[in-house]
């Protein structure tokens, strides 16, 4: 099998558990669904700056992502949330991700960038929306020849 035959199966189930993992982040801090915010059982409390805030991020991006719908935007937020989460939270106990606890927001900032920057896959509601625009669009009039 040729490589590009691997990556229309491989791209869309990349998004796919990506999206997942990170919703699944969203309802845990959210919701207190498994284990709840850093293991305590409970959510975030409502409206808390910035853990509420990252975990409606978590949450709508992750779904978002997931179904492959506004792909691009959505993806872009998320990684920007997972860099300030680097920055601003682990960055200052160590210079790299493995010293200060910061790889999981490394790995989901770069994932979330290159999602950005591939789109959204065949697998995608984007994919979706495109091919009915494409065959609902009229066919151009061609121009008559005098």
């Amino acid at each position: 099998m040729s490589s590009p035959r691997f990556a229309q199966i491989t791209w869309p189930l990349f998004r796919i558990v990506i999206g997942l993992l990170f919703a699944c982040h969203g309802l845990s801090s959210l919701f207190g669904l498994f284990g709840g915010s850093r293991g305590t059982g409970e959510p975030v409390p409502v409206g808390t700056w910035p853990g509420w805030y990252a975990a409606l991020i978590q949450l709508v991006c992750g779904l978002l992502v997931l179904a492959g719908l506004v792909t691009r935007p959505a993806a872009i937020l998320a990684s920007g949330s997972m860099a300030y989460a680097y920055f601003v939270v682990h960055q200052p106990n160590g210079l790299l991700p493995i010293e200060n606890g910061g790889v999981a927001p490394a790995l989901y900032s770069w994932s979330f960038l290159i999602i950005a920057a591939f789109g959204a896959g065949s697998w995608s509601l984007d994919a979706l929306i495109g091919q009915r625009r494409t065959a609902e669009s009229p066919a151009e009039p061609v121009a008559e020849r005098v």
